[in-house]
């Protein structure tokens, strides 16, 4: 039986599954672009169900939109935006995750994410892996443009995306 896709907000009790689909995306999506050793790492697993249970239950994330999507009980991806980081900028969110097992790609749920954590109207910006081309046509599908910035972040080269109020999304 195919359940029907559901995104909703993220809870607490959600902190184990989601941390279990984000170092399942890594490996599926960094494998190559990451270390071996970091993606391989015994307490990766733990690290990241830390970080969702501080994000989901400290009163300093209260600003952070957190959603997860799931068919049935199963969880296939997650998402979360914050404010900016640098009150200089032109928008209001930036996305941080947005991640969906290889297996789910295709599907809706990566959109459906996106704007569970960011309204279609609001100004944003990400970084990707670069590269990633997979991920970067899916933000450029949803009016998302690279303004030239990049950094490196866990080893990883990312460029930057940003999307002006109004673009053109799908």
């Amino acid at each position: 039986m195919d359940f029907p896709l559901t995104v909703r907000p993220a809870r607490a009790e959600d902190a184990t599954r989601m941390a279990r689909v984000h170092v399942r995306c890594w490996q599926e999506t960094y494998r190559g672009l990451m270390p071996d050793a970091v993606l391989d790492d015994p307490g990766l697993p733990a690290a990241r169900e830390r970080f969702w249970t501080a994000v989901l239950t400290d009163e300093r994330y209260r600003g952070n939109r957190t959603a997860v999507a799931q068919r049935g009980d199963r969880l296939i991806g997650i998402a979360m935006s914050v404010p900016p980081l640098d009150g200089a900028v032109q928008w209001v969110r930036q996305l941080s995750v947005l991640y969906v097992v290889a297996a789910a790609h295709g599907t809706g749920a990566g959109r459906a994410l996106l704007r569970a954590v960011i309204e279609p109207a609001e100004p944003a910006a990400l970084w990707v892996a670069d590269p990633n081309p997979r991920a970067q046509r899916f933000y450029r599908k949803h009016g998302f443009v690279a303004d030239g910035a990049t950094q490196t972040e866990d080893g990883v080269r990312e460029i930057r995306m940003v999307r002006a109020a109004g673009s053109r999304r799908r």
